[in-house]
């Protein structure tokens, strides 16, 4: 018999012989013999038994993962009744206080991943409707114009590009009309860029990321809710994106 290693113990030079068996042990040990033979026909082959142990963990981690990805995210609404507009988010997204914006609220997990609202001054501004923007095309290139602006950058080696996805307009359940704006932005940088070759000034992509705009004006204010998401993480996320963007309204404040 060989032991747990698979090496066969040496034999032992003591050859001792074995006591006289009975017909009924006989009879016994031809019975234990049979149910063995019995079992070891119907067993099942490591390899084939391996087979079946994987196929099980995939099934089961198959549906660990659609149990998860069925699972809602759950929401909760903003109310900023001093501004005047509300909002739903994420449930689990965090709050950061001193950001350059009226609201900011960021993933936990994902830093790139965020949301904001800007509120033009009321006493510069004398908007009646987001119509005064132009159409949602002339709205969205303006966005866009912003967006750059905002992340211009005086590094050497920086190139941006952008393209605007989409742009459309809607009216809400409390009769207001929003436009929602879709871009793109790309950042390409150097990672050698004081080199005096060329070759030696390699660009490489340092983010990619999908801005959603959705504008609306009440008390003579333009309002614009902002998301911020890198593009890998937008197809996972868009429903729950959308949700918060078809969720955002401006309230009329009380005199």
């Amino acid at each position: 018999m060989a032991n747990c290693l698979g090496f066969k113990p040496p034999l032992s030079p003591t050859v001792l012989r074995s006591p006289p068996v009975s017909s009924a042990a006989t009879a016994a040990r031809f019975s234990v013999s049979c149910n063995l033979q019995s079992t070891k026909a119907f067993a099942v082959p490591r390899r084939s038994l391996m087979t079946l142990i994987l196929s099980s963990c995939i099934f089961l981690q198959i549906d660990k993962n659609v149990a998860f990805a069925q699972q809602s995210v759950e929401f909760r609404e903003f109310i900023d009744a001093f501004d005047g507009y509300s909002f739903n988010y994420p449930k689990n997204w965090i709050q950061v206080k001193g950001a350059n914006a009226d609201i900011f609220f960021r993933d936990p997990y994902v830093l790139d991943e965020n949301l904001s609202v800007e509120v033009s001054s009321p006493s510069s501004s004398k908007y009646k409707s987001v119509e005064d923007l132009g159409p949602p095309e002339e709205a969205g290139k303006a966005v866009l114009r912003q967006y750059l602006t905002e992340f211009m950058s005086t590094r050497l080696g920086v190139r941006r590009e952008s393209s605007i996805l989409s742009t459309s307009s809607r009216v809400a359940d409390d009769g207001k009309m929003y436009y929602q704006i879709e871009v793109n932005i790309k950042s390409y940088a150097s990672n050698n860029e004081l080199a005096v070759m060329p070759q030696d000034r390699v660009v490489r992509l340092e983010w990619d990321r999908r801005y959603l705009s959705v504008l609306g004006v009440e008390n003579n204010q333009l309002y614009e809710l902002r998301l911020q998401v890198p593009e890998n993480v937008f197809l996972e996320e868009e429903n729950d994106l959308r949700r918060v963007m078809d969720s955002f309204r401006v309230n009329k404040l009380s005199a």
